[in-house]
């Protein structure tokens, strides 16, 4: 390779390096971590699951509410944030650090459907009078069954069945994407088409190896097979022409990061997928197969959890085991 065409190459990846790293500057607020991705859109980590935060003039628009544990520190960002109210809340997964706050949460904020409706009876009974919250009924559903079970405040008052929804918040379309059977049966990503934003929710987890909830409708394919439509959701960057990086994602806990990363993790997720599956044909047992590490090269990366890589490997034999894949 010519030298020129390598100090190209060199430049190219600095720019976009640079451009994450200019994208991803953190403020604390109240132990949290709030992370300006675009001019009207942040991330909000450290409230347990990420929250992606969407402000224009309709509101705000939440994707995930948090721990209930946080909400207030959450509110107190937001309030640092804009003084409009909370419009939406969109639950892109079922998991307690994702939807903890919603009650909270909606209870602060005010429904956009207000003057529609122009039946005070009505709204009450729809929504409480608060934000409204959004989700795929398979969300709903989880909720619905929790033991002890969500107050009837908390759980989504706008469910869909469909494999997408959309809407249109701020100026921007929102398409509310379900993935089914990846790592729950609960999982949906969000774009945010004009901000080129993706949540995406624990379907990509940059701090370890991904939760396959095999008890809660999970499957490696499945996990695999969303991680795959991420990756057709994003663009990736394109240095010396635009400013930005490419399509930021927003994963259900850790940095964001952009299309190259989540490519990395699908190739991880698929190459431990596969030696386990090889391991399996050699009629190896569970015991034998968590024995030989087969996600030994990512466990440095993924793994520095206590139980998290034994998780993860269990959860592919298992879900091998039982004709999932």
């Amino acid at each position: 390779m010519e030298p020129s065409v390598k100090n190209v190459l060199r430049a190219a990846v600095a720019l976009a390096v640079c451009g994450l790293l200019s994208a991803s500057i953190a403020a604390q607020d109240g132990g949290l971590d709030v992370v300006k991705v675009r001019k009207n859109f942040y991330m909000i980590a450290g409230a347990g699951g990420n929250i992606g935060v969407q402000i224009g003039s309709d509101g705000i628009v939440l994707v995930n509410a948090g721990a209930a544990a946080t909400t207030d520190k959450v509110l107190a960002a937001l309030k640092q944030l804009t003084d409009l109210p909370i419009r939406y809340i969109i639950n892109a997964d079922a998991g307690a650090d994702f939807v903890g706050g919603n009650e909270k949460l909606a209870r602060a904020g005010y429904t956009i459907f207000t003057n529609a409706l122009g039946n005070p009876a009505a709204l009450q009974a729809m929504t409480g009078g608060g934000a409204s919250i959004l989700s795929h009924d398979s969300v709903l559903r989880r909720m619905a069954a929790a033991k002890p079970a969500y107050a009837s405040n908390a759980q989504p008052n706008e469910a869909f069945f469909t494999p997408r929804k959309a809407i249109r918040m701020n100026d921007e379309g929102i398409e509310i994407l379900y993935q089914p059977a990846a790592h729950s049966n609960a999982d949906s990503f969000v774009l945010f088409r004009s901000s080129d934003v993706v949540v995406a929710g624990d379907v990509i987890d940059m701090t370890r190896f991904p939760v396959i909830d095999l008890a809660n409708g999970g499957s490696i394919q499945g996990e695999i097979d969303a991680l795959d439509k991420l990756i057709d959701l994003t663009i990736a960057p394109t240095p010396f022409i635009y400013k930005d990086v490419g399509t930021y994602v927003v994963p259900g806990h850790g940095r964001l990061c952009e299309q190259m990363e989540v490519v990395d993790y699908r190739d991880m997720v698929v190459l431990v997928r596969d030696v386990v599956a090889d391991l399996m044909k050699q009629g190896k047992t569970l015991d034998q197969i968590k024995a030989a590490r087969p996600a030994l090269p990512y466990e440095t990366r993924y793994g520095t959890q206590a139980g998290v890589t034994n998780t993860f490997v269990e959860a592919i034999y298992k879900s091998l085991n039982t004709g999932k894949k």
